[in-house]
């Protein structure tokens, strides 16, 4: 039987990387990782949003690969299934897909303007209009998620939905973006996360750098 491997880039950069390895985490999967250098040209653009390159992350299980993040979260759930990566129900199960969908396809001024540096610290950045249409529509959905389904994650318990929004939770520390209560309530929570508090730990520890995203604002 092949191993599994989950191929990722920059643990500090990488926001894809990380959606993708809290899914395989989340699932149970046990994986070995496999990095692709942020020095590679291929890599560093994806990272700055530069190419759609989709090098990461990829997933290889049982002689299966699977690139794209929401197509690895379907795969994780079917062959993981009581792990519980899409809720029970079938009204909430759409209602995760959607907005797991909504965060795959969209917010690009949000994630340009606030590109994920776990390692960086920028509060009072200035946050133009558009990039702060994306900020509010993501704490909507939290909100709305949250009193719907009564937490402490958006779906009750730990879904893919909070795998997908995770990066943007790292985001808005980075930048110091002002929240309401609640919003402010879900960060703290996925902060906490032991997997979360694993992988940052781990960036902390990289010594790659990518000048274009340690600018000081």
């Amino acid at each position: 039987m092949s191993k599994t491997t989950l191929t990722i880039s920059s643990k500090t950069y990488s926001s894809w990387s990380l959606r993708g390895w809290l899914l395989a985490r989340f699932a149970g999967l046990e994986f070995e990782e496999v990095l692709v250098p942020s020095d590679d040209i291929a890599a560093r653009a994806e990272i700055l949003l530069l190419s759609p390159s989709i090098l990461v992350p990829c997933l290889r299980h049982h002689g299966v690969t699977v690139w794209d993040t929401l197509a690895i979260a379907e795969y994780l759930n079917e062959v993981h299934p009581k792990a519980g990566l899409l809720p029970e129900d079938r009204a909430a199960r759409a209602h995760c897909r959607a907005i797991c969908g909504e965060m795959h396809s969209g917010f690009a001024a949000m994630r340009s303007a606030l590109p994920m540096n776990l390692k960086g610290h920028f509060p009072g950045m200035k946050v133009w209009s558009r990039a702060q249409a994306d900020i509010d529509r993501i704490t909507a959905i939290w909100i709305e998620c949250l009193t719907r389904y009564g937490g402490p994650y958006l779906f009750g318990t730990r879904t893919m939905a909070d795998a997908m929004y995770a990066p943007v939770v790292t985001r808005f520390v980075t930048y110091g973006v002002m929240l309401d209560p609640v919003p402010v309530a879900y960060c703290k929570q996925i902060l906490s996360m032991p997997e979360l508090q694993e992988w940052i730990a781990a960036a902390r520890e990289e010594p790659d750098e990518i000048s274009e995203l340690d600018v000081e604002f």
